[in-house]
């Protein structure tokens, strides 16, 4: 129990060190790459929340009614 406590604060603080390695990376590089990074990374982020958002009420409709009325997202 205790080494799983270890290993866990051990990704995580391995987790935190990558992070901030990766801003200081991004800060000193091109703009122009700069800004198409965090571009792609705004976006990759913006569709994967939306895309957990919409399984999760698509899940909760499922349940609820049984049957399933054609939901579609725009």
């Amino acid at each position: 129990m205790a080494r799983r406590g270890l290993s866990m604060r051990w990704v995580r603080w391995v987790a935190c060190v990558a992070a901030g390695g990766g801003v200081f990376q991004v800060s000193g590089c091109d703009p122009a790459v700069r800004d198409t990074l965090l571009a792609g990374l705004q976006t990759t982020t913006s569709s994967l929340a939306d895309t957990l958002i919409s399984a999760f009420f698509i899940s909760l409709d499922d349940e609820s009614s049984g049957t399933t009325d054609g939901l579609t997202t725009t």
